[in-house]
Order: structure tokens, then C-alpha cells, then sequence
């Protein structure tokens, strides 16, 4: 659980924020579900409540299930490919996260690292949410689910690991199965993770036209964000390969806003985060491959070094 790890000083949305703020104005159309994407001769219809948009291509970055649930694809998908998108699970798509706040990081004082696995409570691993300075001061953790009596027993379990000061915390519960938008129907059915990353879903449908970018199907890393940012530059190579002769090779701006982002605002800490540590050299990016590339903090857990967790030992 020590490992070289990085996080978002302002936040996971503060990247998405900075994309779009470089969009030109209109382009993103805000509570404006795609309801339906049909073929037509010259390339696909995106339908919407209120209109019809023409595109020569699609991506779609939700996942696989997700967009069969939500988005009439006019039976214009192989009968492999839908059976395979049905049965997909959606990353996290079952998942609660529960974020604990705190006035200060209490644990740290008596030495512990935040961190935990248990099966004897709701939550089933914990990390440290804090900032780099211990501010603001939080824990956080993933259930299977929720039900009566769940954030009681997230307190009993958070106090039984770290002490009464955990008693103190404003509790912030976000159960993902109950998201419209981010999980269907029947989401904690779908456990065969074996089909991320699946090679149909490196090919486009629809004639070429339609292509997928969620974590869900990138062959390395999915769950993590490597596997989204590797996921879109994926679908645009594929864009722009069908604009250019084939002769030519596509071309990708390595200066990004996403590299300039994470330069100024991804920090290294010695904790969890959605970066996994290992995958550095999976990034298609070069530019991204040399922003986060940066040496673990002098402070951090040496390999072999014991390491502190929280509280009692837990089967």
C-alpha cells in the first residue's frame, strides 16, 4: 500500500474543468442525454430530447453496459459485441465511496498511515484523502453496498481502526449503483472482469464510425486513469486515421492541456490514488509519460520498511 502514488491537488474534476474551459463556446451541451445513435448512409445520427445531431464519427466513454442501457444503438451492433458489452461490469459501478472529514489528521499524530483492509465492517479498504500538508483532513473507503444502519456502522468500524477521534467525522456517503448516469440496472450482477479490454472493443462498429474510450475497454491498466487518458488517445488516432491517407501518420499534439494540467496540479504523495504507480510506461503520451514520472518523496516507506495501519489487526 506504500507506493509512489499521485493525486489532484484541486481535485479530479479540476482536470476535466481545465478541458473544457478550452473548448470553444457551445460545444458541450450540458443535461443532454444521447437517447440514440442510428447509421445513415454518410455517417451517424446522435439523437438527443430536443434534436438530431450528424457526425462522421461517435465516441463513447461510458461503459460498455452503461451505453446499452441508456443510448438505442438501433440494432446496429453485432449480436458478439452487444452480448459482450451486456455482461462488462462497470468499474466501481457497485461500489459506495464513503469520505470521512475531519478538523485535523488525528491518526497521523499516533503515527498511523490511514490505511486499511478489513472484512469485519462495511468498509473494505481505507486510505488517507488528506491534503500533502494534512489539510483538509479526511479517510475514505469503498462498501459493496448499503443498507439500514450503514453509516453507523462506518463509524463503529472507522473508531474500532483509529481510535474515538474517529467518531468526530462528517460523514459523505455516494452509492454508485444508484447513479442513473453512471450505472444500470442490475450492476452488481456483472463480475466478469475477464472481458476489459476485450478486442472488439479495439475495433469501431458502425461501418468504423463509432468508437469506445471508457476504462472498461482499455486492454492495460482499466480502472485507473491511465487507461482513460490512453483510452481517448486511442479513439482519436482512430479519428484521425480515417480522415488521412492511409500513407500518412496521424498526428497528436504532445503538449497537451492535460500535460499542462498535470504539471501544475498532480502531486506526489505516499498514499492511494486512482494513479497506479506501476503503469507509468503504458502511456501512448510521451509528454505524459515525462510529467508523471517524478521520484518519490524522501519521507516515503522504504521497500522492507514496516509500516504502520490503522488500529486493530482485522481478518
Amino acid at each position: 500500500m506504500d507506493v509512489p502514488a499521485r493525486r489532484y491537488r484541486s481535485g479530479a474534476a479540476a482536470l476535466t474543468d481545465r478541458l473544457t474551459a478550452a473548448l470553444p463556446a457551445g460545444t458541450l451541451h450540458f443535461s443532454t442525454p444521447v437517447t440514440a445513435i442510428a447509421a445513415t448512409d454518410d455517417g451517424l445520427d446522435v439523437h438527443t430530447p430536443d434534436t438530431v445531431h450528424r457526425a462522421d464519427h461517435v465516441v463513447l466513454a461510458v461503459p460498455p453496459a452503461l451505453a446499452l442501457a441508456r443510448i438505442d444503438l438501433v440494432d446496429g451492433l453485432p449480436a458478439d459485441l452487444v452480448l459482450l458489452a451486456e455482461s462488462t461490469p462497470v468499474w466501481m459501478g457497485a461500489v459506495t465511496k464513503v469520505v470521512a472529514v475531519y478538523e485535523d489528521a488525528f491518526w497521523r499524530r499516533d503515527g498511523l498511515a490511514g490505511a486499511a483492509f478489513s472484512r469485519t465492517g462495511p468498509l473494505r479498504e481505507i486510505h488517507d484523502m488528506s491534503g500533502p500538508d494534512g489539510s483538509p483532513a479526511a479517510l475514505f473507503g469503498f462498501a459493496p453496498a448499503t443498507g439500514p444502519g450503514f453509516r453507523q456502522a462506518v463509524v463503529g468500524q472507522l473508531t474500532d481502526l483509529f481510535g474515538p477521534a474517529a467518531r468526530c467525522g462528517e460523514l459523505h456517503v455516494q452509492d454508485w449503483s444508484a447513479e442513473h448516469w453512471t450505472s444500470p440496472r442490475g450492476v452488481q450482477f456483472l463480475n466478469d472482469y475477464s472481458s476489459f479490454g476485450h478486442p472488439l472493443y479495439q475495433r469501431a462498429a458502425l461501418d468504423g464510425r463509432l468508437h469506445r474510450a471508457s476504462t472498461e475497454t482499455a486492454a492495460d491498466q482499466p480502472g485507473h486513469v491511465e487507461s482513460a487518458l490512453a483510452g481517448g488517445e486511442r479513439a482519436a488516432h482512430a479519428v484521425l486515421t480515417a480522415y488521412q491517407d492511409k500513407s500518412q501518420e496521424p498526428q497528436i499534439a504532445e503538449q497537451s492541456i492535460v500535460d499542462s494540467f498535470l504539471n501544475e496540479h498532480v502531486s506526489l504523495l505516499s498514499t492511494r490514488s486512482n494513479f497506479h504507480s506501476n503503469a507509468w510506461n503504458k502511456f501512448p503520451s510521451r509528454a505524459l509519460r515525462a510529467r508523471l514520472n517524478w521520484v518519490a518523496p524522501s519521507d516515503r516507506v522504504s521497500p522492507g520498511q514496516p509500516t504502520r495501519f490503522g488500529g486493530k489487526p482485522q481478518d
